[in-house]
């Protein structure tokens, strides 16, 4: 299974799910057309600078704990699917993909998980979601989308189309300043457990290739827990 240090019960932890109500923008809706006029606002904005990094807040509520769990790094991404997040703190990890390998390493405990990708496994659809707001492109196929006005800036709320999606994620909604940058993202998992993930400091400065390739530091033990 998961670890769930990162991943989900059943999926992947980034990151990343759970209830909220719905913001009380969404009473007043935007028009399809201009939602799907604002998708494009934002595609033609990345376009220019298809990477992006910034750091992160990420506070998770899950049921079964009393307290919520909250963790900071940073997280670099890089279309296609080219992924990196530090975890810092007292419980530190690296999850890096190149979109065909994905690493998740624990240097506290001096062990790594490899998995590989592609295989349309539920694996694949967790990494979907946690790059869906830093990568809008082809959203529409996978999810319903709304929109509104919040402030100057838009909020958008995505449900899952995809029954491997909707196994564990219910319900995503992110939040967008006037720039069109990505200021929080709230994810809802079919459980009700919870994350917020709030995000600052964003640049589109070119990343070096490098950040999204892994190799265990010796010593390391390394697992592969769905086989290879």
């Amino acid at each position: 299974m998961f670890n769930t240090r990162f991943f989900a019960p059943a999926a992947l932890a980034c990151a990343l799910l759970f209830a909220l109500p719905i913001p009380n923008a969404f009473a007043d809706q935007l028009p399809p057309n201009d939602v799907k006029s604002l998708l494009g606002r934002i595609r033609e904005k990345r376009a220019g600078a298809p990477q992006i990094q910034a750091d992160f807040r990420e506070e998770k509520t899950i049921k079964m704990m009393n307290k919520p769990v909250v963790s900071s790094g940073r997280v670099w991404f890089q279309v296609p699917n080219n992924f990196r997040r530090e975890v810092k703190g007292n419980s530190p990890s690296t999850t890096v993909s190149d979109g065909q390998q994905l690493w998740i390493y624990y240097p506290k405990f001096q062990s790594a998980e490899s998995y590989q990708l592609g295989r349309r496994s539920p694996l694949d659809a967790g990494i979907a979601a946690i790059t869906a707001s830093l990568n809008l492109q082809g959203v529409e196929e996978n999810y319903n989308i709304t929109a509104a006005q919040e402030g100057s800036g838009y909020v958008l709320q995505l449900a899952p189309r995809a029954p491997s999606l909707k196994r564990m994620l219910q319900q995503f909604t992110i939040h967008l300043n006037e720039a069109l940058q990505v200021q929080r993202t709230e994810m809802l998992q079919p459980n009700g457990d919870r994350i917020v993930t709030s995000y600052s400091n964003e640049t589109r400065a070119p990343i070096d290739s490098g950040t999204f390739q892994f190799t265990p530091p010796a010593g390391t033990n390394v697992t592969t827990p769905l086989g290879r």
